[in-house]
C-alpha cells in the first residue's frame, strides 16, 4: 500500500503537466493582424443627390435635398413646408467617421449634421450621432434620386436663360434668337447673348459649388429694349454659388432664391 500511494503521488504531477502541455498546444495563437472589411465609404457608390421630407416639430415637414460629391463637398437645401417656399441652402465640406459608415456636414452647429450612409440612402442621425428610434424612425431617410454631376458637366455647353428673379423669360426672344450663356474651358471664359449684345468675361469655380464672374464686357449696340440684358449683367455680378442637375442650372447669391435659371440646349 505504501508503494502504491508513493506511485500515485508521482503520477499526479506528471498527468497535470501533460494536461497543461496539451492546453498550450491547442490554444490559439495571438495575432496583431486586423482584417478590415468593406464599408460605406469604400464599397458604395455614395456620391449623388438625396431627397426626402423629414419630420418637423412646428411645420408640415422639412423638404430636404443633399448633394454629396467625390471632392468631399456638400450642398444641403431645406424648405419648411407650410412656413416658407424659399429654400435654405448650406454648402461646405463633409468628413467621414473612422469606420467609414457615416458623414458629418461641417459648419452646421444649430441642427443635425450627421448622416448614416447606406445603399442609395442617407439616414439622418440625432445630435449625438446616434440612430433615431421610435415611431418616426423610418421618416428620417433621404433617398438617392439622381446622378451626381461635376463642374465638367457644365463646361462647353449652351445654357438657355429661362427665368430671372422668379419671372419667366420669353426665350427665344422677339428676334428669334436664344438668350444663353456658355462657360468655356479655355481661359475660363464666359460668352453669351441676352437680346441685344453679345457679352463675354471670365468665371471662377471653387469647391462647395461656388462661382463668380468678372471682367464682363459686351458689344455696344443700342436696342429698343435692353431690360433683360441689363438685368442678367447685374445678376452675373452678384452670384456666388450655383446648383444644377444635369439639365437645369441655377445661379444664386448666398442662401437667396435662385437669381437666374437656365436649361441645357440639346446639341
Amino acid at each position: 500500500m505504501k508503494k502504491l500511494a508513493f506511485f500515485l503521488v508521482l503520477l499526479v504531477p506528471v498527468a497535470f503537466t501533460a494536461c497543461k502541455t496539451q492546453q498550450k498546444a491547442t490554444a490559439p495563437k495571438a495575432t496583431s493582424h486586423i482584417i478590415v472589411g468593406d464599408n460605406s465609404q469604400t464599397s458604395l457608390d455614395w456620391p449623388g443627390i438625396y431627397t426626402g421630407t423629414l419630420p418637423c416639430a412646428d411645420c408640415e415637414g422639412i423638404v430636404t435635398t443633399i448633394t454629396i460629391s467625390k471632392d468631399l463637398t456638400y450642398n444641403r437645401s431645406t424648405v419648411y413646408k407650410g412656413k416658407s417656399i424659399t429654400p435654405f441652402v448650406e454648402t461646405g465640406n463633409f468628413s467621414w467617421d473612422k469606420g467609414g459608415a457615416s458623414i458629418q456636414l461641417q459648419g452646421i452647429t444649430d441642427g443635425p449634421s450627421k448622416y448614416l450612409v447606406g445603399e442609395n440612402k442617407l439616414v439622418q442621425l440625432n445630435m449625438e450621432g446616434r440612430i433615431i428610434t421610435g415611431e418616426l424612425a423610418d421618416k428620417y431617410v433621404l433617398t438617392k434620386t439622381g446622378q451626381q454631376f461635376s463642374e465638367s458637366d457644365l463646361i462647353g455647353k449652351k445654357w438657355r436663360l429661362m427665368e430671372m428673379n422668379s419671372k419667366a423669360i420669353p426665350n427665344p426672344g422677339s428676334d428669334g434668337k436664344d438668350y444663353f450663356i456658355i462657360l468655356q474651358n479655355e481661359e475660363n471664359r464666359i460668352n453669351g447673348y441676352a437680346g441685344c449684345n453679345s457679352f463675354f468675361g471670365t468665371y471662377e469655380m471653387k469647391a462647395g459649388s461656388r462661382i463668380s464672374f468678372s471682367k464682363m464686357g459686351s458689344t455696344m449696340m443700342a436696342c429698343p429694349n435692353m431690360n433683360i440684358e441689363q438685368e442678367l449683367f447685374r445678376i452675373l455680378e452678384m452670384v456666388d454659388n450655383y446648383s444644377f442637375n444635369g439639365t437645369t442650372l441655377q445661379l444664386k447669391k448666398a442662401r437667396m432664391a435662385p437669381l437666374a435659371k437656365f436649361e441645357l440646349i440639346a446639341e
